[in-house]
C-alpha cells in the first residue's frame, strides 16, 4: 500500500514538473516571437537606415588582449559608416567598465577613432552593462528620445523591444558584416530565448534601476 502511495505521489509530481517544463518552455518561445514579430520593419541595412541624430552601440565583450571581439568590431564599423554616410550626428558606445582591466567603451572608441571618427562625436556610457541599462540610460542620461540601435540581428528585437517599451524611439541598423560560424549563431539564438524572457519581466514587471547619475545630454541645446 505505502510503495502504490509513494508511486501514485511521484507520478503526480512528475506530471507536474512536465506540465510547469512545457508551460515555461511555451512562454520563453512566445516572448522570442512577439519581439521577432514587433521588430518587423525596423530593421535596416546602412544605406536604407533613415536618418537620426545619434546611434546606440551595445558593447558585446572584449578579448583578453582588451580588444573589441569580432562581433563587437563589426558593431563598431557599422557605426563608423552610418556616420561617414551623414546618417548620424553622434555615436553612444555602451558597454561594461565594472573592472579596472575592463573597459568596453574606451575599447569601442579607440577602434572607431582608428576608422577615422572624431573623438568628439563619440559618447561613452560605461555603465552599461546589458541592454536594458542601455536603454534606460541612453533615455535617462543622455537625454536620447529617437536613434539607431547598432547590433547584430539576433539581437535587434530583444534590443527595439526594450528601448521602445522604455520611451526611446528606435530602429535597427544590422551589424552583421560577414558570415558568422553557425556554432556561434546557434548559441547566440538559444540565449536569445532565455534573454529575451529576461527582458519582458523587466520592462513590463520588474523594473529594475540602472546605475544612473547627473544627465549628460548628447544635444545640450534641445
Amino acid at each position: 500500500m505505502q510503495t502504490w502511495y509513494n508511486a501514485g505521489v511521484l507520478k503526480k509530481t512528475l506530471k507536474m514538473v512536465l506540465y510547469s517544463l512545457l508551460i515555461f518552455t511555451f512562454l520563453v518561445v512566445l516572448t522570442r516571437l512577439l519581439t521577432l514579430h514587433a521588430s518587423r520593419g525596423k530593421i535596416h541595412s546602412i544605406s536604407g537606415a533613415p536618418i537620426k541624430r545619434a546611434a546606440v552601440v551595445f558593447g558585446a565583450g572584449l578579448n583578453p588582449d582588451g580588444s573589441p571581439t569580432r562581433v563587437l568590431r563589426d558593431r563598431v564599423i557599422t557605426a563608423a559608416r552610418l556616420y561617414e554616410q551623414g546618417k548620424i550626428e553622434k555615436i553612444l558606445m555602451s558597454g561594461d567598465n565594472r573592472f579596472i582591466d575592463y573597459n568596453e567603451p574606451g575599447a569601442m572608441k579607440e577602434y572607431a577613432v582608428g576608422l577615422g571618427i572624431p573623438e568628439g562625436d563619440i559618447v561613452l556610457d560605461y555603465a552599461g552593462r546589458r541592454t536594458y541599462d542601455t536603454c534606460y540610460r541612453a533615455r535617462a542620461i543622455f537625454q536620447l528620445d529617437d536613434v539607431l540601435l547598432v547590433t547584430q540581428r539576433f539581437h535587434l528585437p530583444r534590443a527595439l523591444y526594450t528601448c521602445r517599451q522604455l520611451g526611446l524611439h528606435a530602429v535597427g541598423v544590422a551589424a552583421d558584416r560577414r558570415p558568422y560560424h553557425q556554432d556561434s549563431l546557434f548559441f547566440w539564438n538559444i540565449r536569445e530565448l532565455a534573454a529575451t524572457s529576461v527582458a519582458w519581466l523587466q520592462v513590463h514587471i520588474t523594473h529594475p534601476e540602472p546605475v544612473l547619475g547627473s544627465p549628460e545630454p548628447i544635444f545640450p541645446s534641445r
